[in-house]
This record gives C-alpha cells, structure tokens and sequence, in this order.
C-alpha cells in the first residue's frame, strides 16, 4: 500500500516557494506546499560557514512520486545544490491520506489500492 510523503526543503524567499509550489500541485505532484517564512540558517557551503535568511517548505505528496519531484524541484529551484529530504510517513489519518492521493493523481485516474 502506497504511503503519503513529506519532503522537506529551503527557499531564499516565500515568493520563490510560493511559486514552484503552485507549479507543482498544478502538474499534481504534490498536493499541497507549506511555506514557513523567518526561519535564519547557519551552513557550510564550499568550505565557509554562511549564514542567510530563508523559509522552510513541507511538501505533502505520495510515496511514489518521490523521483519525479524530486526532479521537478531540482529543475525549478533557485539553489545550486537544494535540500531534499524525503521524510516517511509512519501513518496518517485517513482523510488527510485520500485527500493527498487524490490530489496527486493524474486527471482521470484511478486511486491507489489500499
């Protein structure tokens, strides 16, 4: 039985999450993004310690869409090297779960066998 996904990942700004989030939940790859806007990092990056002001995003999709967003969001992101973190959904509330399937069904399809 396929499970939902989160993926977690970083932004320079909530304009560019905002905007690469709709792309992707009108090509139905996930169905929803939350942008988390203030967030402050501090990261090595080629050998310096940086710091910057970012927003976190958590993209709710499907197991099985993994690949395909994460290449999706590589080919939009404005980061050389994004953050990409895959995070298993140990179990979820059945409404929420057939809500992200559906979402992140192509049109006309039928829904994953549970």
């Amino acid at each position: 039985m396929e499970r939902p996904l989160l993926v977690y990942t970083t932004f320079p700004d909530a304009a560019s999450a905002l905007n690469i989030g709709e792309a992707l939940v009108r090509e139905r790859l996930i169905a929803c993004i939350n942008v988390l806007p203030g967030m402050l990092s501090v990261y090595s990056w080629k050998g310096a310690v940086e710091r910057g002001d970012e927003v976190a995003a958590i993209l709710k999709s499907r197991e099985g869409l993994a690949d395909a967003l994460s290449a999706a969001l590589k080919a939009r992101h404005p980061y050389e090297t994004p953050i990409i973190l895959h995070l298993p959904v140990a179990g979820a509330d059945a409404d929420t779960a057939a809500w992200i399937f559906a979402e992140t069904q192509p049109a006309g399809a039928a829904p994953p066998s549970s």
